[in-house]
């Protein structure tokens, strides 16, 4: 296996059923209180805005076992905006255990209520990105193009929606 960066064009079908994956997650944790779980979904999360999706366990189980099962056609979209959005998906995971473990050792109940809330955020973000295609840190990404706080090289489909579709002929 090699250790590549992120994808500059992921399949959005494939993006979706990920996130579909991390709404069962997150709302099984929310529905049990099984807040260990938030650890598990910190380290895919992290592993997958760190190297990218070939080394993130829920990226890999839905490519090799439930895209198989999905006969919608590849949608080619930008990766960086996605890579974005597991990064936001990091930092709350993580903030979220590290919250649940001060309330494990302390019994500080606004750590508590600071970890459900960031829970339901984590049920809301990818419920959006699953059901509607809507994928929140994609648009706070095109945002910050759109400020100039992230440089168009960062992500030239998203600048030049044209070369998307060119990088997608040209893959078939």
């Amino acid at each position: 296996m090699t250790f590549s960066r992120f994808p500059s064009v992921v399949d959005e079908v494939t993006v979706r059923l990920i996130a579909g994956v991390v709404l069962v997650l997150t709302t099984v944790t929310l529905a049990t209180q099984q807040w260990w779980l938030l650890s598990v979904l910190a380290i895919d999360f992290t592993l997958r805005a760190v190297i990218g999706p070939q080394v993130s366990p829920i990226a890999r189980l839905v490519q090799g076992w439930v895209r198989p099962r999905v006969s919608a056609p590849k949608r080619p979209t930008a990766g960086a905006p996605k890579r974005f959005a597991a990064s936001i998906g990091a930092v709350l995971t993580v903030a979220a255990t590290a919250l649940w473990l001060f309330h494990a050792s302390t019994g500080s109940g606004s750590a508590l209520v600071a970890v459900v809330a960031i829970t339901v955020v984590m049920v809301v973000f990818p419920a959006l990105e699953s059901v509607l295609g809507l994928c929140v840190g994609c648009v706070l990404f095109g945002q910050l193009m759109r400020l100039g706080l992230v440089p168009e090289d960062v992500c030239l489909d998203c600048a030049d929606i044209t070369r998307r579709a060119r990088v997608a002929t040209l893959s078939s």
